[in-house]
């Protein structure tokens, strides 16, 4: 067996919600994630499984996640699970999860790795950054401290 045989297919991100409707209606909805299939049974046995684009995950050491919280203008939380969804338009993603009840944590910025990010508290406390990128892959390759993490020099 290659270890690409067990490479993840998808990653799907459970968040448990005791407001499931106001959960489904923010990320299906206001956020725009498709809706596929899912097996549930009666009654409050409820789930929805939304398509939401390519999924990382992003690994971050405490200084980077400070540091992040720091450009975005966010408080820090150290531990809390955090959504980025990478959108064409932050502050009208911002506008549209504001109009579906997100509280707003950080107003658009624009970051110093080219991006305008944006911070709310979404349903079920999960918060969720949109980032817009604003350069390229390639852009961003040439810049000065822009490499993977085994090609960084330590």
């Amino acid at each position: 067996m290659t270890p690409d045989t067990n490479a993840p297919k998808q990653l799907r991100l459970i968040i448990e919600t005791d407001d499931f409707d106001s959960a489904v209606r923010f990320y299906r909805d206001a956020l725009g994630m498709k809706e596929q299939l899912a097996f549930a049974t009666e009654g409050d046995d409820r789930v929805a499984i939304l398509h939401a684009g390519i999924a990382t995950i992003e690994l971050a050491t405490p200084t980077h996640a400070k540091n992040i919280d720091a450009v975005e203008g966010a408080p820090h939380a150290a531990g809390v699970l955090r959504l980025a969804l990478e959108v064409g338009d932050t502050a009208g993603a911002v506008e549209t999860a504001l109009e579906e009840g997100a509280e707003l944590i950080a107003a658009p910025v624009r970051t110093p790795f080219q991006s305008l990010n944006a911070r709310v508290a979404g349903p079920a406390g999960w918060q969720v950054t949109f980032f817009q990128e604003l350069e390229s892959i390639e852009e961003r390759a040439a810049r000065e401290g822009f490499t993977t993490d085994d090609a960084r020099t330590r």
